[in-house]
């Protein structure tokens, strides 16, 4: 048998599994077997919550960049983890973790998602912004103009930030679904131009930014990484602006014509101690 070539120096410069410019991202979603959680002994529930428990700590010095917990709403699962981090092994170690504990034979996967952090394509640029400024009537140079300039300069960086490493809201509703663009005939997607693409991306962010200050969005890409193009990780103050927000934006042609949606898992964020106190593994 061959061995691995080992990479030379200028290679091994160029191996990374830390993306250039954002993190990785995982979504895992677990039921408990509750026949082999009844047939468990007392201590094991008991030290195996504690191991839970502080696998599930964001504020530990070996956890992920973003770990958030999360308990679903009816019978898809349980619980579920957001996990954010450069490295995808570190993303995947909290998975293992949890599989690898003394609870780990009663935890049984029932779906994750496999994504990155990214800027759109369609955030414009400041020179595009500008283009787009004057398509819209505005005079280049004039007061206006220099101060939506001004505006959008001063939002581009933190924004950019947020996409690429974001802070999770301190809102307890929150919502994850994949999805794809079209490829059905006369309505393929990747077959507009750009300029129609963006416009309808563009109607599209104004319909979201109607619920400023209820809901904020985290969209991660997964083409190449997982079944679907995009994740879509919603959370709001209140579950019923969830509700209200997707079914505003499906109106959208965007979405009414390109859009097509996965399974949605709608969850509440919580403690790990909460968690599994909610689902009766551990008072």
């Amino acid at each position: 048998m061959s061995k691995m070539r080992r990479p030379t120096t200028g290679e091994a410069a160029e191996i990374s599994l830390t993306p250039d410019k954002g993190w990785h991202c995982s979504h895992f979603f677990y039921r408990f077997d509750r026949v082999l959680l009844a047939e468990s002994s007392e201590a094991d529930l008991s030290e195996g919550a504690a191991e839970i428990t502080a696998i599930l700590d964001p504020e530990s010095q070996t956890a992920p960049q973003r770990l958030q917990t999360s308990i679903v709403s009816g019978h898809k699962a349980d619980f579920s983890l957001m996990v954010m981090d450069g490295d995808p092994l570190k993303v995947d170690s909290v998975h293992q973790s949890l599989l690898a504990s003394r609870l780990g034979s009663v935890l049984v996967p029932t779906y994750s998602f496999v994504s990155m952090t990214e800027v759109s394509e369609y955030v414009p640029s400041l020179e595009e912004f500008g283009k787009l400024l004057i398509e819209e009537g505005e005079q280049e140079g004039s007061p206006a103009y220099d101060a939506k300039i001004k505006a959008y300069k001063e939002r581009d960086a933190p924004m950019r930030k947020q996409r690429l490493m974001p802070e999770f809201p301190p809102w307890p509703a929150t919502c994850f679904y994949p999805m794809n663009k079209s490829r059905i005939p006369n309505a393929n997607w990747y077959t507009l131009p750009k300029s129609e693409r963006s416009a309808m991306m563009s109607d599209h962010g104004r319909t979201g930014m109607s619920f400023a200050g209820k809901v904020t969005q985290v969209v991660t890409v997964s083409v190449g990484l997982d079944d679907w193009e995009w994740g879509v990780t919603l959370w709001a103050r209140n579950p019923e602006f969830l509700k209200n927000i997707v079914y505003r934006m499906r109106y959208d042609e965007v979405s009414a014509k390109y859009a097509e949606f996965g399974p949605f898992y709608t969850s509440y964020v919580t403690s790990a101690e909460e968690m599994l106190a909610h689902c009766r593994v551990a008072s």
